[in-house]
């Protein structure tokens, strides 16, 4: 067993996550471990747990929190999320 390194619990189906950077992380679910390793948005704070938007190197959840941001390419930024094509 091991011990998730976010809420400390002794769980027999504890997992690793390896990152990159050769980091090696211990948790017991996949909310510690978002908790941990997931990116922030830098307008809402909310988690970035999906594939977010990046803006001159600044992380986003969504389109709009990048263009509500005040960066200067945010404006360009478009989210076709539920947009039918033609």
């Amino acid at each position: 067993m091991s011990t998730c390194e976010v809420c400390g619990n002794d769980y027999w189906m504890s997992f690793e996550v390896r990152t990159t950077s050769g980091e090696v992380h211990v948790f017991d679910s996949f909310e510690c471990a978002a908790h941990r390793l997931a990116p922030v948005c830098e307008h809402c704070e909310c988690r970035i747990l999906g594939h977010g938007v990046e803006v001159d190197g600044r992380f986003f959840c969504c389109a709009h929190c990048a263009r509500s941001s005040g960066s200067r390419h945010g404006e360009e930024v478009r989210d076709a999320v539920g947009v039918r094509p033609g």
